[in-house]
């Protein structure tokens, strides 16, 4: 959405934050023994304080108030019995709507010791999203961040999904401008609008560079297997470095 008067900037700043904390208290609440789906609802609990409604409940019927995804899932994870594991690399993708206005934000984990060695891959994740974040401004071709994600992840011996993408949100989750990809598509012309409002994310793997339905018809997976990181922040976009609306979740 384009941010046009001070009561849109003061709902999505009002439901950013929320998601944020949301996704804040989740990654702290989470342990070894734990459930995705206690997990889940503790997030779902978060959110109804606030007055928030889970997005992908209301656009997708989905069978969570959050995403949760574990090791090779990269999205979209359907909280269950299943039980969280030392060492597991863990995602949460919380988004909501309050009051018209939605907001998206996501964060990878690892949960206790790391016994797949894949920090590496977390913080390449994390470090990909912030430099991508502080190189959008209004004017700059949207076909730019993505080459500067796919580059910046090949130098540190990853790859990127390439059927995966962030989004323009705001007024709907998802909305214009749509697949924001973490590579270069040479032939998207776009360019990023000053006071729009975007989700920017990371998708960096270990082995695959496509996204395929592992058969719950939600949850997506590698086409070649390995470990899925992502990071996401609802941003701003401005004439010099962004706000980045979802900043309270500390990534």
């Amino acid at each position: 959405m384009l941010i046009l008067n001070n009561n849109d900037l003061e709902g999505i700043k009002k439901i950013s934050e929320i998601v944020a904390l949301t996704l804040k208290q989740m990654q702290q609440y989470a342990c070894t023994g734990m459930s995705t789906l206690e997990l889940d609802n503790y997030g779902g609990q978060i959110l109804s304080s606030y007055g928030a409604r889970s997005a992908p409940r209301l656009v997708y019927n989905f069978p969570g108030y959050s995403c949760i995804s574990i090791n090779n899932e990269i999205c979209h994870g359907i909280p269950s019995s299943r039980i969280i594991q030392e060492g597991d690399l863990l995602n949460i993708d919380v988004s909501a709507e309050l009051n018209g206005y939605w907001s998206d934000n996501g964060a990878s984990m690892i949960v206790g010791k790391d016994i797949h060695v894949q920090k590496s891959l977390i913080d390449a994740s994390k470090e990909i999203l912030q430099k991508a974040i502080h190189n959008i401004s209004a004017g700059v071709k949207i076909s730019e961040i993505g080459a500067l994600i796919e580059q910046e992840a090949k130098r540190r011996g990853y790859k990127v999904i390439k059927n995966l993408a962030g989004h323009g949100v705001g007024g709907a989750l998802h909305e214009e401008p749509d697949n924001i990809l973490n590579y270069k598509d040479r032939y998207d012309h776009r360019r990023f609008r000053k006071n729009s409002v975007i989700a920017i994310e990371t998708f960096i793997n270990t082995h695959s560079t496509l996204a395929v339905e592992a058969g719950d018809s939600f949850t997506l997976v590698g086409n070649k297997g390995g470990f899925a990181a992502q990071h996401e922040h609802t941003i701003l976009v401005t004439d010099a470095t962004p706000i980045i609306l979802t900043s309270a979740n500390g990534i």
